[in-house]
This record gives structure tokens, sequence and C-alpha cells, in this order.
């Protein structure tokens, strides 16, 4: 039986420690310039550094048949147009951790798109590690507080809230299309074409926001912040993400996401002073432990 190379897992956490970086970046951007702006600057650093290891590393890209045409603009619409809209919306009214903190949803609205649309079965063991992933998530949305929100979701969820959902939505859909688009793709062509959808997608949303920009606002870490977007957030991590998802498949992949509110609220304290609550703690050991369980064989 063939075994998963360690280097798959070892990449994943790297993911997930680049993209709990990107909510540290997107809080500091989201502030100062409008989001399908922000969005499209990243994306516009992102496709040029797609090509370029495309072009050194695949020769360029492939041509595309009408199938993976339609799969790969799927990709760019939810993963990068849709998510991108709700990341920044999101981060523009909320610290960067608490943000971070919803990824650990995306496991069970992928898992549960799976089992519904296609039919996929997980062992009671992975479910197992969904749920008590899920648990940890609730703890530190609620802060602790569970019996509240029940009484008064209001208080845990508002529009910062319901954004970053709508966004964990899109990048649900964007890993189980990815399954697809990836028959006949390597992960780099794939990442490429989407993000050039995605751009374009962006282009036209940033073309109405043109009245909104203040140059003055591009600071140099606003510049840092997007480029480290385009480079981290984007180019290695989808490339890397996208590995996981064709080595290990899209629900295993997805499950790694639990460990970016980990990384996202450590750094959020590290680099924005944002407190770290008891809940905080517990929800991410929760995470952890749903993590592990999850991804045993």
């Amino acid at each position: 039986m063939n075994k998963t190379p360690v280097i798959t897992y070892l990449k994943l956490v790297c993911v997930a420690l680049f993209w709990g970086g990107t909510f540290i970046a997107g809080r500091l951007v989201a502030k100062e310039i409008p989001h399908m702006i922000a969005a499209f600057i990243r994306f516009s650093v992102a496709s040029i550094l797609l090509l370029l290891l495309a072009w050194r590393l695949e020769g360029g890209l492939p041509k595309l048949t009408r199938q993976q045409m339609h799969a790969t603009f799927s990709l760019g619409a939810t993963g990068i147009f849709l998510y991108n809209l709700c990341f920044f919306a999101a981060l523009e009214r909320m610290p960067a951790g608490r943000t971070a903190l919803f990824v650990a949803l995306n496991p069970i609205v992928t898992a549960l798109a799976l089992a519904m649309l296609f039919g996929e079965r997980l062992s009671k063991l992975r479910w197992l590690g969904i749920l008590i992933a899920f648990a940890g998530a609730a703890v530190v949305i609620t802060r602790g507080d569970l019996l509240g929100a029940v009484h008064d979701l209001s208080q845990s969820v508002g529009k910062g809230e319901l954004f970053m959902l709508a966004a964990i939505c899109g990048w649900a859909a964007y890993t189980i299309i990815g399954r697809h688009a990836l028959k006949g793709l390597s992960p780099i062509a794939a990442t490429t074409y989407a993000s050039l959808w995605g751009l374009l997608l962006l282009g036209i949303g940033a073309a109405l926001e043109i009245p909104r920009f203040e140059p003055a606002h591009m600071s140099l870490q606003v510049i840092a912040a997007l480029v480290y977007l385009g480079a981290f957030g984007t180019v290695i991590g989808f490339v890397w993400y996208y590995e996981g998802v064709k080595s290990i498949g899209p629900a295993r992949t997805a499950v790694f996401n639990n460990l970016v509110p980990v990384f996202g609220i450590s750094l959020g304290a590290l680099i924005l002073g944002e407190p770290i609550l008891t809940s905080m703690i517990i929800g991410g050991l929760l995470v952890i432990a749903g993590v592990t369980l999850t991804n045993k064989t």
C-alpha cells in the first residue's frame, strides 16, 4: 500500500501558516484601500509569478478543453473572486485572529457538500475528527459563551462573520471543483488559469472602485502586505494546496484549514497585538485534535 509522503503533510502545514498570515496582511490592507482594488493587486502579483513559474517549470500553459475552461473559470469565480471579496469585507469589520477562526468551518462545509452532492463516504473516525474541530471553532467563535450565543446569536455573528461564512462557502466550492479541474492539468496550470479568470472578474469590480482609491494610502506596509498576499498567500499556498488535493483528496486536504486559525491567532497577537482569550486556546487545541483524528488512516 502506498503511503503519502511526509513532505505532502509538511507542505500543507506551511500552507496553513501562510494563509494564517494572510489575515494579518489582509487586515492591514482592508482598512486602507478598496477591497476589489486590493484583491486585484494581490492577484496581479500572483498571476505574474504564476505565469513565470508555469513557463519555467512546465514550458508554459497548456491549451484548455471546453470542460477545463469551464472548471477553471469556476475556480476563479469561487475561490478567488467570491472568496477575496468576502475576505477583505470581513477583515474590515473584525480582528484578524477572529476572522481566521472561521476557516475551521471549511472542512465541515466541504465534507457535507461532498457527501450530499457526490455521495462521498467518510469513516466514523474522520467524522469524529471533523466534529471535534467544529466544536473547537464554536468555542472560539462564541468566545467560550456557547449558551449566550444560543440565546442571542447576534452577539457572536454580525456582518463580518456573515461575510466570512460566505467566503468559506466559496472556498469549499473551490476545493471540490479543484478535483475535477485537476484532471489533465498540473496544480500550477490549474492555479494559474484560476488566477487569471479571477483577475479578470476582480478587474471589473476594481474599475468601479477607482473613484474611492487614494494613492496616498499605498504605504510601504500596505505594498509589502499585498506582495505577501500575492506571493505566499496565493502562489506558494495555492500550488501546494492543490498538490495536497491531488495526493490525499479534497476532504482530507481541507481539514488542514483548521490550522489556519491557530496560526492566524498567534500571528495576530505577535504582529497586531490582538488579545488571546482562554477560549481561543481551548478551541485551538480541539481544532488540532480534530485535524489529527481526521487524517488517521
